[in-house]
């Protein structure tokens, strides 16, 4: 019967000499694992960046393309070349200033102001997107609006001549006729009122000169209702008029022919 006895423990038997070579071998393996592993973050981020530059280039080509089409009026052309740009570049907010403005060429005001928005969104200190929202809001009559976008607009470029002496002043100009109009209106409306209530006098059915004009007026017509008048024509072609009373005969004489009230 064979005895069984305590297992050895691991190395035991091993040279000190294999025993280091060992843990040299395997100390290289970890640190060959590790690099493959920065390797491959390093290439996976690579690849990333050449992405996002192949879209950024590919973003560029279609708005110089937009660009072009927009400069020779092919409006429709130019915003299916920007809008395959913001799929690739979406956070560009160039893009979203250009479509803007040929939105509002195309007299589509409301996405004109939405575009707009959106560029003002991404890169709220472009003093190009602020004036081109104003100029949106503008066209869609919202001057209040209009004229705060431009004066951030100048906020950030206070040097721009354009939206100083042309959007600012004409938004401006445009907000004193409106209130102008509006004044007027009112003015109108309540000279109407007065004409109104001058034109009712507040009479007293009840005062005794009323009671004696309805009186008056009740006799008068109750006397031509009494004596009535008419024309006769007779055969001979004579014209007469006579007073029809109550008594006379409701047929009139055989000569008659002709008989108008």
């Amino acid at each position: 019967m064979a005895s069984f006895g305590w297992k050895r423990k691991i190395g035991e038997k091993v040279s000190k000499a294999t025993s280091q070579q060992f843990e040299a071998e395997a100390a290289d393996d970890k640190a060959l694992g590790e690099d493959d592993d920065a390797n491959w973050v390093l290439a996976a981020k690579r690849r990333k960046e050449v992405l996002v530059e192949d879209c950024v280039r590919k973003s560029k080509e279609l708005k110089d393309e937009g660009a072009n089409l927009a400069e020779n009026r092919r409006y429709r052309e130019a915003l299916v070349k920007w809008d395959e740009a913001l799929q690739l570049t979406p956070e560009d907010a160039t893009l979203y200033e250009m479509k803007s403005q040929v939105l509002m060429s195309l007299h589509e005001m409301f996405p004109a102001v939405h575009a707009a928005e959106m560029a003002v969104q991404r890169n709220p200190r472009s003093w190009d997107a602020w004036q081109t929202l104003g100029r949106a809001q503008l066209g869609l009559g919202e001057i209040a609006l209009a004229i705060r976008s431009f004066q951030v607009s100048l906020h950030i470029f206070p040097m721009n001549p354009e939206v100083w002496k042309e959007d600012l002043s004409w938004a401006r100009k445009l907000q004193e006729q409106q209130k102008a109009t509006r004044t007027e209106s009112v003015q109108a409306l309540a000279k109407g009122k007065e004409l109104v209530q001058e034109s009712i006098p507040d009479y007293d059915f009840e005062s005794d000169e009323i009671v004696a004009v309805c009186a008056a007026i009740a006799e008068k017509e109750k006397a031509l209702s009494a004596a009535k008048t008419m024309v006769i024509v007779s055969a001979s072609g004579t014209v007469e008029t006579v007073t029809e009373q109550d008594n006379r005969p409701a047929t009139p004489d055989e000569t008659l022919f002709i008989r108008a009230r």
